[in-house]
Order: C-alpha cells, then structure tokens, then sequence
C-alpha cells in the first residue's frame, strides 16, 4: 500500500527561525493578566488571543494549541478568555499587542452553545467554569470584534475557530432564519483563518513580525480575505448562474491582461480567455471559481444551493480552486485549504508544552468540557465520512491527520504521571472518528485530485484503505502501558468501515468497551439516510452481530448504545414511525435523543433552507426535499423516538389517527403505543371544558360551544379506540 501523499507543503511547519522573543522562554501558562505578564518579564504582548472558552492549557482545546504554536514560534501570547463585552476595557488588561489580536468565539459555535435545536435559550456553558451560562455573547465573533478595534483601531484582527471558519461565506443562519454575510464582512475585522490554523497562523505572524503589512498578505492558503478585484495572476470561472459544479472552463493566457472585477459595476466580470497558446497549467492552479452573490443567494435558494455545492467541491487542498463571492461593493476572496500536517508535524504539535489542566486563575471551579477529555487522547484530525449534518469535513478536511504511534504513548504517559485525579483508565482514543486512525487513500493521485463529498458513500471507495491495523496495535501497545489499568473508545465508531475489518470489532469488543459503545446509525429508512449520506442500517445489523459474539466469545455483557436523528432533511413522520417501530422491536428505549440542528454551512443545512439537495446536481427542476418544519412536527418526530415515555403518547397517538396508523395504538405487540386509559378519556374531557371561554353578550354562542380541534381529535380517538 502507497501512502506517500503528492501534496506537499511549501514550507514545515517549525521550519522558520525563531522570533527574537523567543529569549524569555516558555510560560508556565499562557498570561491572562498583567500581573502574570510582569512575572514573566514582558511588556508587551505579540499576539493576544480573545476566546469565549475558559483558559484550558490542554490540546484538545482551540486556544492552548494555537498559543503555544506561536510560542514554540517564538512569539508571546496572552490570553483574553472570556471577557466582559459590554465595554472595550476587559479588551485592554494585556495592553496593546504587536502584531494582532486573534479572535475565536471558542471550540463551538455560540449560537449553538447557547441555543438549543428549539432556540431555547441553554441553562449550562461546559466550557464555562461552573458550567455557568452567559459568559459570551450571540454571536461573540462578531461582539469581541467589534470591542477589538475599539481598543486600538489599528491592530489588526484575525478571526478563526469553529464559528469563523464555519461562517466564511454567505450562510444560512438558523436563529434568525435568513442568510447573512460573510462573518469577516460584518466583523470588520482584516483575515479569516478557516480549519486548523496552525499553518496558516505561523505562516502569518512570521510575515507581520518581518514588517508586512497585513493588507498585503492575500495569499496564505486556508484564509479569507476582503477585495476589490481578483488575486494578480488568477483566472476566473464564472458560476454565477446554475451549472455543473467541478466543470473548468478555459484557462486564459497567463500573459495577457486579465479583466479585473469593476469597483462600479453590481454584475460580477471575471476574465476571459484568449486564443493565445501557452503552457497548460494543472486546471485548478491559480484559478477562482466566482460564486453567486451574497444579494443573490440570499434572493435566490435555489442559487443557494448550487454555492454550496461548489463551496463543498473545493475541499480538497489538493486541487481546490479559490472562491470569490461579491459582498456589496467587495468581494469575499477565500484561499484554497491549507495543507494537512504531516505526522511529524502533528507529532511537534501535540509535544507543546502543555500543562493539561485550566489555568490557576479558576481555583477548584470546575469546568465540564475539560473534565470530559482531560484523561482522553486526541491520536487524529479529519473526517473522509462526508455526513452532511457534519461540518468537520468543511472544517478539518477530508485527509485524515494522525499522529505516530510512540507520541500517542508519550501523551498516554505524560497524563498518567502528570494529571491530578487520573486512576489509570485513559477515557478514549480517538477523534472525529475512533476508527480512522492511519486510513487514508491508496492512491495519491487520486488523493489529489478527487473530488467526492465522502469516500464511504454511497458505498465505500476502492482506494480507501481499510486495514485497522495500525490502529488494534495502537491499542495492544496502550494496554501494556505500566499503570493504565483501561483504554475505553468513547468517540464514535464508524460501522461501515469497522465491518470490513472485524478484527477491529473483536479487540474492541474484548477491550476496549466499559459496558456500553455509542454508535450512530442515525435512522433506519432509506430515504433519511440518502440524505444523510450515511449507510443502510444492514452495515449496522452486521456490525452488532459481530460485536455481540465477540462480547459472548469474551464472557462480557456488553450493549451497543445508538444515536439517531429526528426531524432531519428527508425524513417524513411515516419514517420516523417505521424508525420507532424497530426500536421497539429491538427493545430500544432511547434516554437522550436530538432534533436536527442546522449549523452553519452543513450541506443538510442547505437542504433545511433551499429543500433542494445539493448533493447532487442543482436547478430549479431538481429533486425538492422533504423537510420537517415547525415546532409541533419537530416534537412530533423528536416525540417517536421516545414512543415509550407516557408525556409522548397523546401527541403519538393524535399523529397516528392522522396517518391513518391507528392500528399501532393498543396492547398488541405490533402496537406502538397504549390506547388511552379512562382516566386519560376523563382529563382530556376536563381539558375540554376549562378551555371554553365564558359568554358574554356578544358572543356568538355557537362558536362558544365548539370545542377546539386538538381536544376533538383527542376524545375522538379515545373513543375508536376503546370500540
């Protein structure tokens, strides 16, 4: 098997020489104040990172691997965590920065963190000391912008984290139910940082600290910047307009005059070809696909639509070509990715000098996320699965990035002797998935110039490699480890790849599993599942068979604990019937269950908006999708997954009548859930009179006597039922 990539980078990632700050050393934690700045002999900081997460100095979280990246580059770093928005003074504790202020919203979005699938308003923050709730803002990208520049107007600002990167273009926004722009465009702030940020960030800092200028800095791969006109030297696709995405249109000579954007025209202009022969360039290299328009795909869902579907075909940093949408009078201009870090680079960046707990300046407070992965270990980044409820492809890419084995065991190592509390069960190896540790394709020029949404769907790819075993030896030599008692999995399996190599189902069923392992079929209807973009629930009965014999073969009781979505793109309520009902016939009874959450730039987000399905080709003719909407049918499909809970079954039984389902209420085995009991006929009918409002002289007494519809249908179906 060949795993030599043809994608190289332009430059390693520790490569470059040190910044001349780099005599002051490492911090023992990253400073929050001045007073720790003082201690450490600074009077100033290079770069400040503002984060609406806790100070956790651990890798799994966003801030501490980017500051100590810059550290080890040299530089110093302070941290803004958490601060009060209300005012720009919390913005100034750590002075002016020299270079720039990078500024994240945390390791998730805030809208979701605050807001549930419903848009509830959350009770809890994990990231949060106390798990207390509050402490960001909506929107905080936008919000610790804003406060940066009225700090010192003339630092540069550079976003990045989940909600940047997430929102770098036009996007539908679920809390306001609209498209909004760029968040760069209304953030006002200089360069987005989208995906890891290593490469790009060290890439930058290096030039700022050489004295460019950061209007200057266009062309780092994996950012997003603000423009007049195309890049110097690239040349346009125009997909303004429905066509094939991944078609490439000529490429122009090299050597002529390119025909910029107009700064007075509303139309794009990209440039056109000329018969003049010149050398062939690869068809991505120095090309930008022209995208629709924020006025236009906020008009137009269909248009859309089709935006994302280009935007989800140029992941690939391989062959990727750059993004131009127009945003009023300028024009969002989006580098292809960066590309993916190599083993030894993944390695350095995990060797930092982390401490692996919170920052001193939060006491005994605990906080939840951390005390979630604190003995975990992250041993990947990427995800080729390509959900399209998932955004880490859109995210982390597509190339799977893992680390080598012995600087898994080192960190294994560094927690057992160095994390307070730890009593030697190491809580997961993993990542995005448990089981793509070392997988990638067989074929690197395939690698570089494919571009399929997943490589294990609709079936898995010919080229993608299967073979767990690196991955059963990275878990046999973490069991020997002196003093770890227990490697338990706690990320979640992919099924479909774990079946073609059931080796890895036996060493996980043998050891690695603490009673119970999460799995997510998802649903079990074909129709949710296309859409989904996950496999058909038969890879799911092979996995359990499998994973049941060796649980038997080992003499343990061990349970596979499934995830399912309701309410997703594509799934009607006779799915999520069909779905309740083989939970019930396996003896299911779901404890936690979800609603789909539509997160920015999600391909099944594009379908929640447009109902057009951009996982394939898009027109105002194309394929429309099913979509679940409103909060009685998403409690609805959310309800059936819980058939088994009493509150549900009015509602169940009320949507059964309406399907023409009624033989599932009753007592018999094939039925879903209970008739009625009297007691239930007796309070629906004392519903029924306490809602009908008093009389008055100009009530219609009629109307007045008319019970409502709801309360009808219910004593209606109590009374079929019971005959």
């Amino acid at each position: 098997m060949s795993t030599t990539s043809l994608i190289q980078p332009e430059r390693e990632l520790f490569s470059y020489q040190p910044y001349w700050a780099e005599c002051f050393g490492t911090a023992p934690f990253l400073p929050m104040s001045r007073q720790e700045m003082d201690q450490l002999g600074w009077d100033s900081c290079d770069v400040i990172i503002v984060t609406g997460d806790a100070y956790v100095d651990h890798p799994s979280f966003g801030m501490a691997i980017i500051g100590r990246m810059l550290e080890a580059q040299g530089f110093r770093v302070g941290i803004i965590a958490q601060p009060d928005w209300s005012n720009k003074d919390d913005f100034m504790r750590l002075g002016k920065p020299n270079l720039f202020f990078g500024v994240t919203a945390g390791n998730m979005d805030s809208m979701i963190n605050r807001y549930t699938a419903d848009r509830k308003l959350r009770h809890d923050d994990s990231y949060t000391p106390d798990n207390v709730a509050g402490k960001r803002p909506d929107r905080a990208t936008l919000v610790y912008s804003q406060r940066c520049r009225e700090a010192y107007k003339q630092v540069p600002i550079i976003l990045g984290g989940i909600e940047a990167s997430l929102r770098r273009i036009a996007h539908y926004d679920y809390w306001s139910d609209s498209v909004r722009r760029s968040v760069l465009v209304d953030a006002k702030a200089d360069m987005l940082i989208y995906g890891n940020g290593e490469r790009p960030l060290v890439e930058l800092a290096h030039r700022l600290a050489a004295g460019e200028k950061i209007e200057d800095i266009r062309d780092i791969r994996n950012t997003a910047i603000l423009c007049k006109q195309p890049l110097p030297g690239w040349q346009g696709v125009d997909s303004t307009r429905l066509d094939k995405p991944g078609r490439i249109d000529p490429i122009a000579d090299p050597y002529a005059m390119p025909v910029g954007c107009s700064d007075s025209s509303s139309e794009e202009v990209v440039a056109k070809p000329v018969s003049v022969r010149a050398a062939k360039p690869k068809p991505w290299e120095k090309t930008y696909v022209l995208l629709p328009s924020y006025e236009k795909v906020k008009a137009d869902k269909v248009l859309y639509a089709h935006a994302s579907r280009i935007l989800h075909h140029e992941t690939n940093p391989g062959c990727a070509r750059a993004l131009m949408q127009k945003h009023g009078d300028r024009y969002i201009w989006i580098n292809p990715p960066a590309i993916p870090l190599s083993t030894a680079e993944m390695d350095s960046v995990f060797a930092l000098p982390y401490q692996r707990v919170p920052h001193p300046a939060y006491g005994q407070a605990r906080i939840p996320a951390y005390e979630m992965i604190r003995f975990s270990v992250n041993i990947m980044r990427g995800c080729y699965g390509g959900c399209s409820f998932c955004s880490i492809t859109e995210h982390e890419g597509r190339i799977i990035q893992s680390r080598s084995e012995d600087s898994i065991i080192a960190e294994i190592e560094q927690i057992r002797d160095k994390v307070p509390g730890f009593t030697g069960v190491i809580s997961d190896l993993g990542g995005p998935t448990a089981n793509m540790y070392m997988l990638r394709c067989t074929n690197p020029r395939a690698e570089q110039t494919c571009r399929r949404a997943s490589c294990v769907y609709p079936e898995i790819c010919t080229y993608m490699d299967t073979n767990h075993e690196p991955t059963i030896k990275l878990y046999r030599r973490a069991r020997q480890l002196s003093g770890i008692k227990k490697i338990l999995i706690a990320s979640g399996v992919r099924y479909d790849l774990a079946v073609e190599d059931p080796r890895y189902i036996k060493e996980l069923a043998l050891h690695h599993v603490g009673g119970y392992l999460k799995i997510a079929p998802e649903h079990t209807e074909p129709g949710p599942l296309s859409k989904m973009m996950k496999p058909g629930i038969g890879s799911y009965d092979r996995f359990k068979q499998l994973f049941d014999q060796y649980s038997k073969q080992a003499g343990k009781e061990q349970y596979l604990i499934p995830y399912f979505i309701a309410a997703h793109p594509g799934s009607r309520d006779e799915d999520m019937v069909n779905l309740a009902l083989w939970l019930k016939k396996n003896r299911f009874r779901l404890d936690q269950v979800q609603n789909f959450y539509p997160s920015p730039m999600a391909s099944a987000t594009t379908m929640y908006y447009s109902a057009k399905n951009p996982l394939g080709k898009v027109d105002y003719k194309s394929e429309a999708v099913f979509i679940p909407r409103g909060e009685r049918q998403r409690r609805l499909q959310k309800a059936l997954l819980r058939y088994h809970d009493p509150l549900n079954w009015p509602l169940i039984r009320s949507a059964l009548e309406e399907m023409g389902l009624k033989h599932l209420i009753g007592s018999r085995r094939e039925c879903l859930v209970p008739a009625p009991t009297l007691n239930e006929q007796r309070e629906a009918k004392r519903l029924l009179r306490q809602t009908r409002p008093a009389l008055t002289r100009h009530s219609d007494i009629r109307q007045q006597q008319r019970p409502t519809e709801r309360l009808k249908r219910q004593l209606l179906q109590s009374k079929k039922v019971n005959t």
